[in-house]
């Protein structure tokens, strides 16, 4: 009974909606067939189609334009932006300390608080700050803050107890020697480390070379020796070699102690260089890419080389695959078998002479006489000195396996060998400076000077000379001298007719 109760009760407020949904359709379609009701909802739609092209709700804003006035316009896209400003400034402030001084500083370009310096693009706002930064003393804040940083990152990211650099590069006076040294000095100068430079000089010491690398403002030691650089290639190899050995001489005297590297004049060193080989422990070494395609060289010869070879030529360590020294590499020199350099002059490739120094690091205190825990694998510097023709620093080793690979086992190749020479008897200026200057072999066709040089102010007229001084200014002393008596004697002359006429006038009375 009580279940066919709650059924009838259901089926008659079923009933019920179905009979009041009536004048509610009726209603409905009433206010639908109204013309407010097309019009706003075409308005709608119209806004829809606007907005589907414009890509952000454009009815809103037209409703917004259209209901708002103008102050409530600027201060609804304004004020969201200034509170997110100040609440960015405040936090930035509350998290940096604060440095106070009594003395004030001028501000540049100091934009009024009323000003506007904000763009709405749609939703979003763009704020315009002047250019230069308004206050010079905030931007030097901010200079000393990034190098701080980056000092911090180098102390806790990078060599933890660096040693000092003591860097070994032969040179002599020649035309290139400009160009060679000044790009080492610029990479050495980048150095993070304490360095020392020692450049050995062929032919003694000379104020050109000693004038170039006193720009460095490093530690430097200028070594010389009286022999001459030679114009052969081999004979400029062995030379270097003998150079080389007086600086590492050098570094056991003062006993100097870091790492040695050897950089020659004419190669290129990465940054990440300097930082590898302070991993060193003795005796390191690393990959060294090979640039020997010179462009004196004919388009043929050139051409039949990258055929032959097309990689780049690569010397260094090669590593076993458990990471450890399983011997050297070094590229394939037949392609330029009867095309390589014997003088300094020719116009072939030039190649390097078995392994180069400057792919090999060591330790200085295996130079000293007297060192703690020095090795017994290393040869003493005093048994090199007979030795005539020593090829790399190899030579001081009595064991070449105890040799350290660097650079990602020599995987990385962190400097380059160049050499490019101009011929051994061409002239250029003293200190690359043209004094007496260059001839025109060209003219100008125009030129935004006028033709005849503008004339002096009065005020630099008299620098000139003594004797134009003179001769220029006598006239005008004698010109002004005559104005003035010209000037008393008509003077004089009217002050005589004066008198003249009141004489008349005194007897006709």
């Amino acid at each position: 009974m009580k279940l066919s109760a709650l059924q009838q009760s259901y089926l008659n407020r079923r009933n019920n909606s179905f009979r009041g949904s009536g004048p509610l359709d009726s209603s409905s379609d009433s206010a639908i067939k109204s013309p407010a009701a097309v019009f706003w909802l075409v308005l709608h739609g119209l806004c829809c189609l606007i907005s589907l092209v414009l890509g952000f709700r454009f009815s809103r804003l037209v409703f917004f334009f259209i209901f708002s006035t103008s102050t409530t316009t600027t201060n609804f896209y304004t004020t969201p932006f200034r509170n997110v400003a100040n609440d960015l400034a405040t936090t930035v402030l509350s998290s940096t300390p604060v440095v106070r001084s009594n003395v004030e500083v001028p501000v540049v370009n100091k934009t009024t608080p009323n000003s506007n310096s904000r763009v709405v693009v749609g939703r979003h706002g763009i704020r315009i700050r002047p250019w230069p930064h308004p206050n010079p003393t905030e931007v030097m804040k901010a200079h000393k803050i990034i190098e701080r940083v980056q000092r911090e990152q180098r102390a806790h990211f990078g060599v933890k107890n660096p040693r000092t650099m003591i860097v070994v590069t032969p040179t002599y006076v020649r035309t290139f020697q400009t160009l060679h040294l000044t790009g080492v000095m610029h990479s050495l100068m980048l150095v993070p480390y304490d360095l020392v430079w020692i450049v050995v000089e062929a032919g003694g010491v000379t104020n050109e070379t000693a004038s170039l690398i006193s720009k460095s403002k490093l530690r430097t030691i200028h070594v010389g020796i009286d022999q001459k650089m030679p114009i052969s290639w081999e004979g400029r190899h062995k030379l270097e070699a003998k150079m080389r050995l007086r600086a590492l001489r050098a570094v056991r005297e003062e006993k100097l102690d870091g790492i040695v590297m050897f950089a020659d004049d004419s190669n290129m060193h990465s940054m990440e260089l300097f930082d590898e080989i302070q991993n060193v422990k003795w005796f390191g070494a690393v990959s060294i890419g090979i640039l020997p395609l010179s462009g004196n060289q004919d388009e043929s010869s050139s051409a039949t080389m990258e055929k032959e070879d097309g990689a780049m030529p690569i010397q260094g360590p090669a590593c076993n695959s458990s990471n450890n020294l399983a011997g050297w590499h070094t590229f394939n020199s037949l392609p330029y078998a009867g095309k390589s350099a014997t003088y300094i002059d020719e116009r072939a490739t030039v190649l390097p002479r078995k392994l180069e120094w400057a792919g090999f690091v060591l330790n200085s205190r295996l130079l000293w006489k007297e060192a703690v825990d020095k090795p017994e694998w290393v040869n003493d510097l005093d048994l090199l000195d007979g030795v005539e023709d020593i090829e790399s620093p190899l030579s001081l080793l009595k064991d070449h396996s105890m040799v350290e690979p660097l650079g990602s086992c020599g995987r990385q190749v962190l400097l380059w060998w160049l050499r490019v020479e101009a011929r051994a008897d061409s002239k250029f200026p003293a200190g690359w400076i043209i004094d007496p200057p260059l001839e025109i072999t060209v003219p100008s066709k125009r030129t935004p000077w006028p033709d005849a040089p503008p004339e002096l102010p009065s005020h630099e007229k008299t620098v000139v000379s003594v004797q134009e001084h003179i001769v220029k200014h006598t006239p005008k002393a004698r010109s002004s001298r005559s104005k003035r008596s010209s000037r008393s004697k008509r003077k004089h002359e009217a002050k005589v007719i004066d008198t003249q006429v009141s004489a008349r006038n005194s007897e006709k009375n």
